[in-house]
């Protein structure tokens, strides 16, 4: 029964094939990892307890302990000891050797998250505006559009009435789409405020800075539909300018970005009947 309760949990999603990250209800733990950076997070943040719990635990038993033994009515006389070499060598010394043990994956994954292991086959600008994202696609063939947050009196003419594929408040109107197993650039910069470009499925966090051009990268390793969101205080808006890349095969991004330059909105629809697998790629923008 439990593994018939799993496989019609799981229905929806294969119907789709579609939803592959986005924030859930009391979420507790990080996103689904969709690339090599964000299992490297996920690892190092387990990691990291190992050494934070026991300490926790450590430093909370030594302060119930002098709690309860020194207090004054059990200690009356307070001791007038002024040092203790042991115990200032063991507190000194420990802490080094942890900081040691933190730094060096430490600064193993801030080295990896700053170089691509190759040539980024994509560019992509991102800038953040009070309250959207503009997106700009550095080809041979310029490719820019807007991206902003899906009204609910859009959702018909846009195809997106799913709110378990397309949610409040993350769904948007044109989403990026990247191919699947490919490097891509992305420059962020923002022409107001800062703001800040966030998708944490793909370990990727960048600050947005008003004449100032910040670089990230990312390589998606699963196809389907990823959600962030500006995460810097800009403004009133702020919880409402939204980021969504859909991940696809490469087929299906070489028929969109053909078709998007001339009719984003209908390569849009097609890309996602395909995806859905109610179309052919190769009818994908017609």
């Amino acid at each position: 029964m439990k593994n018939i309760a799993v496989g019609l949990a799981t229905l929806p999603f294969l119907a789709t094939g579609a939803v592959a990250a986005q924030p859930e209800p009391w979420q507790m733990r990080f996103q689904p990892a969709a690339t090599g950076i964000m299992r490297e997070i996920t690892w190092f943040e387990e990691y990291t307890l190992w050494f934070i719990v026991p300490i926790t635990i450590l430093v909370t038993l030594l302060l119930a302990w002098c709690i309860v033994r020194f207090r004054a009515k059990a200690n009356p006389t307070p001791s007038r000891t002024s040092h203790n070499t042991l115990i200032e060598v063991v507190w000194t010394v420990g802490p080094v050797i942890v900081l040691l043990f933190l730094a060096v994956p430490s600064f193993q994954l801030l080295t990896a998250q700053y170089t691509p292991k190759e040539e980024p086959a994509i560019t992509i600008k991102a800038t953040g505006v009070q309250w959207y994202w503009d997106y700009e696609y550095q080809l041979e063939e310029p490719l820019s559009f807007s991206s902003l947050m899906l009204k609910e009196d859009e959702r018909a003419s846009a195809g997106k009435e799913d709110k378990a594929e397309y949610p409040r408040l993350l769904a948007v109107d044109n989403e990026i789409v990247v191919p699947v197993d490919t490097t891509v650039r992305v420059l962020v910069t923002a022409s107001d405020v800062i703001h800040a470009f966030a998708m944490p499925a793909f370990g990727v966090k960048v600050d947005a800075v008003p004449g100032r051009i910040n670089e990230t990268w990312f390589k998606a390793e699963k196809e389907g539909l990823y959600y962030g969101q500006c995460s810097e205080l800009c403004g009133k808006d702020h919880a409402y300018m939204p980021i969504a890349i859909r991940v696809v095969a490469q087929d299906q991004y070489d028929t969109w970005v053909a078709a998007a330059g001339e009719d984003l909105a209908g390569a849009n629809k097609a890309l996602m009947a395909a995806v859905e697998g109610n179309t052919k790629v190769a009818s994908a923008g017609e």
